[in-house]
C-alpha cells in the first residue's frame, strides 16, 4: 500500500510540474506544443519520484534511458486510458459544470491504476531478466 500512496503523491507533483510548465511555456510554445513540454516535464518527473520513492527497491532491470522509455509508453497508455475514460462518462450521462470535475476524478483514478500496475510489471518490476 505504501508504494501506491508513494506513487499517487507523484502523480500529484507531477500534476503541479504538468501545470506549471504549460503555463509558462504556452505564450511562446502555444497550447498544443506546450502542452507536450509539460507532459514531458511531468513525465520526467514522476519517473524520477516513482523511481526513488514508490518503487525504490527495483530499479536497475534497465538502462536509465530505457527504463524511462518504457516509463513514458506506460504514461502514454494510462493518459489514453484517463481521457477515454473522462470522455465516456461526459458523453454518456451529459455531463456538465462541476460534474465534469467527477469525471476529471473518474479518469484520472483509471489512468493511475493503468500507470501504477503497468509501471510495478514492466517498468520497476522485482526480478531481473536472464542476460543472454
Amino acid at each position: 500500500m505504501k508504494d501506491v500512496v508513494a506513487f499517487a503523491a507523484a502523480g500529484a507533483v507531477g500534476f503541479a510540474v504538468d501545470a506549471g510548465v504549460l503555463l509558462a511555456v504556452a505564450p511562446f510554445a502555444g497550447p498544443h506544443f506546450g502542452r507536450l513540454l509539460s507532459f514531458c516535464a511531468a513525465v520526467l518527473t514522476t519517473w524520477l519520484a516513482n523511481r526513488r520513492f514508490a518503487f525504490g527497491g527495483r530499479t536497475g532491470r534497465y538502462p536509465l534511458w530505457l527504463e524511462f522509455t518504457r516509463y513514458l509508453g506506460v504514461c502514454i497508455g494510462g493518459g489514453l486510458v484517463n481521457l477515454a475514460c473522462y470522455s465516456a462518462l461526459v458523453l454518456g450521462f451529459d455531463l456538465k459544470g462541476i460534474w465534469l470535475v467527477a469525471a476529471v476524478a473518474a479518469g484520472s483514478l483509471a489512468g493511475m491504476a493503468v500507470n501504477f500496475t503497468l509501471s510495478k510489471r514492466h517498468v520497476f518490476a522485482q526480478s531481473v531478466p536472464p542476460r543472454g
